[in-house]
Order: C-alpha cells, then structure tokens, then sequence
C-alpha cells in the first residue's frame, strides 16, 4: 500500500517535536499578570472546588487536552489511546488532531476510535475549516464527530500553518458563510479554533454572526507550527517558517479582546499555557477551559499513568491558586476581575 502524504505529515510532526525544543516558544506572556495574594484566604483547602461543567459534562478542573496527532501508525494511536484513558480517569476534556487523515486513508480511523475508551468525559473532533474550501461537506464533518463519538466539532483555522505547509491549502475566501452552513447541519456545536496564532475580534464577530458560539483562542506563545512546517520545507533550506515563528496574539491578549463578546461567546485559553497558574490567569480573564498540549506529548508516548501525573500536577496547582486568592469555586474566580493586582 502506498503511504499518504497526509497520514506521513502527522509523524513528521511529531519527529520535528522531538528534535527541536524551540518549537515549543516558552512565550510567558502570562508572567505579566499578577494575582491579589490573600494571606487569608478564609478557606481550607480542602474544600476548594475546582470542577466546572462544559459541554453538560462536569469536568473535575477546567483542563483541555489540547489538539496532537491522529493517523495509522502506531505511535499515533498509542498517544490518543493513552491520552483518552488519561481524560478519562481524571475527567477532563481531550481534543483530537485532525481527521483529514481518515478520509485519505480509512485504517487512520482507529486512532480516532476513542469513546470505549472515554465513555463519560468530553470528547472534541477536529477538521480544518479551509477543507470545507476543499470538497469537505456537513457529511464528512458528521463522520468525523461520529467516529470519535464527540461532544462538538473543532474547526480549526490555520492560515499561516498552511501558507509555510509545502502541500498547503491557502483557500480561505467565503470560508465564514460555509461554516455558517455546516453550523446549521451538525449534529453537535461547532468550535473555531486557531492553532497557535490567536483568534481575534473579527474572528470572533464572524463566527458568531454564523451561529458558532464557542471559541479556541489558541494564541501564539506555545507551539510554533509554523517553525514546525519550516524543518518540512526544502529540509530546512526556506527560513519562511521561522520568520513567522513568533506571529500573532498572544493569549491573554487574545482574551483582553473578546472581553466585548461577553456572554455571547464561549471562550477556550489555549496556547502558552504552562501550569495550573497560567490556566487560573486564563479563567479570571474569561476562559471557560483551558487546554494544554505540549506537556501531554511525551507522556502520552508513555503511558496513561505518564499522562495522569501530568494532569494531577496540573490540578494541583490549580487548587492551590485558587486556595491563595480565596476563591472557593470556579465561579467566583471566572472573569474576577478584582484578582489581578497588576498586569503588564
């Protein structure tokens, strides 16, 4: 069987991941907020609730397990199986790569079969919005959140990863009225989501004026994809990549920007992340979720186990955070504005 050009693009991810740290861009632009410290908090610890529903699922903290990789190969499908039992057993939410793959090459689909694996907790299909450009219709987006038994649809955009992308698709014109189609024939909501350069106002304004209600902000500071798609071009010979490497809006300012959207749009942190204080920063500024990636790779290449001591570190910070501004639940630290002493 010949191998498919897209299937072999998600382990070249992974490999280039692998070989160069600073694809991961350690951007801290969350270091900039400072938090009100209470030396009183008024609270045992113990009794911090840190659970929060999303999706009509209870969640036991606000964490996402942002979007990695999907295909037929085996190291694919060990990273979802285990981040999937993960999710699982701590109740957090899991967002899957992209399932283009499957369409190309239907033995990828067992990487997406996940929900045996997950019976309860929230589970997110994926497909890059610019394939509705492409041949992709509502039938192929319904197989895709069937496959994986979802809870909603991430389309995600991806602009620049598909400009430096060697076999990119750059079609973005008329995309906003075709995802106000498929918004009205899916079966679950739609998220749009960017990929690590920052979904803004316009974005956001768009989405909603097509009846999409929830939003990955996604902003620049953690993984770089397009430093990613530099080692694919020419071997590295194109610096295109890393020109843009850095491109777009950070995420807290990404989350500064949608504060006009207030209760009409559902807000997801992502990008940049790097701990539990990072995730509270987010919630305080509007985040409903926040959801983490690179932390998750390594020991989903693992284990499960690998993958649960991650997420109960994560938690754990979390807690304690909250213990420390005196915020007993989630719902007083959610757009508390009060909490921040000082943001640069």
């Amino acid at each position: 069987m010949m191998s498919d050009p897209t299937n072999e693009r998600k382990i070249e991810h992974i490999r280039a991941i692998e070989r160069d740290p600073a694809i991961e861009r350690n951007g801290a632009h969350f270091d900039g907020i400072r938090l009100r410290h209470r030396a009183l908090p008024e609270l045992d610890l113990a009794a911090v609730d840190p659970s929060t529903e999303f999706l009509g699922k209870r969640l036991s903290f606000p964490l996402l397990i942002s979007s990695m990789t999907g295909g037929d190969h085996d190291l694919v499908r060990r990273i979802n199986r285990n981040l999937a039992e993960a999710a699982e057993r701590c109740q957090v939410a899991l967002g899957v790569g992209s399932q283009r793959v499957m369409f190309t090459q239907p033995e990828a689909r067992a990487s997406f079969e996940l929900r045996e694996l997950a019976p309860t907790t929230v589970l997110l299909a994926n497909i890059g919005a610019v394939q509705l450009n492409y041949g992709f219709e509502a039938v192929h987006c319904q197989q895709a959140v069937d496959c994986l038994g979802a809870d909603a649809l991430y389309l995600h955009l991806n602009p620049l990863q598909e400009a430096i992308q060697p076999e990119g698709d750059t079609d973005f014109a008329g995309l906003s009225a075709r995802i106000g189609e498929l918004a009205g024939q899916l079966s679950v909501p739609l998220i749009l989501k960017e990929v690590g350069c920052g979904l803004g106002p316009e974005a956001i304004a768009a989405g909603l004026a097509q009846g999409v209600r929830l939003f990955d902000l996604a902003g620049s500071g953690g993984t770089s994809w397009s430093r990613i798609e530099y080692h694919r071009c020419n071997a590295g010979e194109d610096p295109t990549g890393l020109r843009f490497q850095d491109w777009g809006i950070p995420t807290p300012t990404a989350l500064r920007l949608a504060e006009p959207f207030g209760d009409r749009a559902t807000l997801i942190a992502s990008g940049g992340l790097r701990d539990g204080i990072d995730m509270v920063k987010s919630v305080i500024l509007g985040a409903s979720l926040c959801g983490l990636a690179a932390p998750f790779l390594r020991p989903a290449m693992d284990s499960a186990d690998a993958v649960v001591t991650v997420i109960e570190q994560l938690r754990r910070e979390f807690t304690i955070a909250m213990f420390l501004l005196g915020t007993p639940d989630i719902a007083s630290l959610f757009r508390n504005q009060a909490l921040v002493l000082e943001e640069r």
